[in-house]
């Protein structure tokens, strides 16, 4: 235990963070053992061992960087032209005037069944509303 007594403010600063310590510096190390980076003959390699991307790096005047492997890349391009697509499709829906396709209604059971739960929750809310009222309207004894 700190004697905080003759060291002053900095001890006891110091006793407060030392427990703490251990704990920030095993959070950091998991944080940075998340990328790993390996020298290739065109610079590095970089691997993100959460996700498995792997990313292409170069150094050059003293800044690295990096861009997406050729299949990440592909990946990227697809999920683009994908979103392009629907895009226009959307602009193309707007400029016509047609609404763009609507879910199905709900059926005449389901719309049944979603009244009787409202109903059963404004039964339920207003028990406890006139259970307050009766409980307010109830003469209280006097406290001495």
């Amino acid at each position: 235990m700190c004697d905080l007594k003759p060291a002053g403010l900095l001890i006891a600063l110091a006793c407060l963070i030392a427990p703490a310590l251990p704990q920030l510096a095993a959070a950091q190390d998991g944080a940075n053992d998340r990328y790993t980076l390996e020298r290739s003959e065109n610079g590095f390699v970089r691997l993100d061992r959460q996700t498995g991307a792997v990313t292409l790096c170069t150094e050059a005047e003293g800044t690295l960087t990096c861009r997406m492997g050729a299949d990440e890349r592909a990946a990227y391009d697809a999920d683009l032209a994908r979103l392009e697509k629907r895009v226009e499709t959307l602009e193309r829906q707007l400029a016509s005037g047609r609404p763009a396709a609507a879910a199905p209604l709900p059926s005449d059971a389901e719309i049944d069944r979603s009244i009787g739960i409202m109903e059963r929750f404004m039964r339920a809310f207003f028990n406890l509303v006139q259970e307050f009222r009766d409980d307010e309207a109830k003469p209280t004894p006097d406290r001495t």
